[in-house]
């Protein structure tokens, strides 16, 4: 078990994340959480990241999660499920971020289920949850998110067979991605086409000054999931519906 909420390291972060908070309209407070969750990540070493200098934690975990609030579906969303959410990236800066909306940050593996439950305790973040199972495990989240995301996970055909069954009709999938690649979206525009999914074009995002090749990806649920999704744990991994 990780150490209580109390007991984790406790240093302040060294960068200034004022250009995250003009930039995404954040409030002093939701600054300031960001920037204890930030360190957190940067000197915790039960932090389970392998980007732990400041000026990457800054760019690549807290300004890469941000970033999709500039999709409207994140800006409205109510039910939020962050599947392999890791060590809390993108789920608790959008938690953060969105103090109206209700996250549940689907994980796992306890370690880290034990690390994020020790930041929510430290943040008193009311509005995040942490769910210590796999996606396809968690039937209470069927068919009522708004939006799942998804970063650094599995194909993109993958993720979409996670995420089509908790969504609501009208509901979004987002999921983080790098560079374009042709094979991957043919493979998610065949999985959705089974799941009731509509694949969105990519939206080429810039988190922060110099960053290459990120994209948004956006699967809109347009009709019901058929029954028989969820397959069993590890099926979508070894038997993926995008398969040519």
């Amino acid at each position: 078990m990780s150490p209580a909420a109390e007991d984790r390291p406790t240093q302040s972060f060294p960068l200034s994340l004022a250009g995250l908070q003009d930039r995404f309209a954040l409030s002093i407070a939701a600054t300031e959480q960001l920037a204890v969750f930030a360190a957190s990540l940067a000197f915790d070493p039960l932090a389970p990241t392998t980007v732990t200098d400041p000026a990457g934690v800054r760019d690549d975990h807290i300004a890469d999660a941000l970033v999709a609030l500039e999709l409207p579906e994140l800006r409205q969303a109510r039910l939020i499920a962050d599947i392999g959410a890791g060590a809390g990236v993108p789920g608790i800066p959008l938690a953060i971020a969105l103090p109206g909306a209700e996250v549940f940050l689907l994980e796992g593996n306890g370690k880290k289920c034990d690390f994020m439950r020790g930041i929510i305790a430290a943040l008193g973040l009311d509005n995040a949850e942490v769910v210590c199972r796999r996606a396809e495990l968690w039937r209470e989240g069927l068919g009522r998110c708004d939006v799942v995301t998804a970063r650094a996970l599995a194909p993109l055909d993958v993720v979409a067979e996670y995420a089509a069954p908790m969504l609501r009709v009208g509901g979004a999938l987002v999921a983080w991605r790098g560079r374009r690649e042709p094979e991957v979206e043919a493979a998610a525009f065949r999985a959705a086409a089974v799941l009731g999914l509509e694949v969105l074009p990519p939206l080429r995002v810039d988190p922060y000054d110099g960053a290459d090749n990120r994209h948004l990806h956006v699967l809109r649920k347009v009709s019901e999931t058929p029954d028989r999704f969820p397959r069993r744990d590890g099926v979508a991994r070894k038997r993926p519906l995008g398969a040519a």
